[in-house]
């Protein structure tokens, strides 16, 4: 999700993470390594394509 900043914001455990840039890109998955702050690791999951899906049924 893209936020105009700055923004700060306080972790689950009460950690405040604080950016400047002007557009911030925030994970709503949870799979960022730099969390609560996107680092597109939401792209590294891969998906079963057609021909794997038919095997297995």
């Amino acid at each position: 999700m893209l936020i105009e900043g700055p923004v700060e914001f306080v972790t689950e455990d009460g950690r405040v993470v604080r950016s400047d840039r002007p557009v911030v890109a925030v994970c709503t998955c949870r799979r960022s390594l730099l969390y609560p702050f996107c680092d597109t690791s939401h792209r590294r999951r891969h998906r079963p394509d057609e021909s794997s899906r038919e095997a297995s049924s």
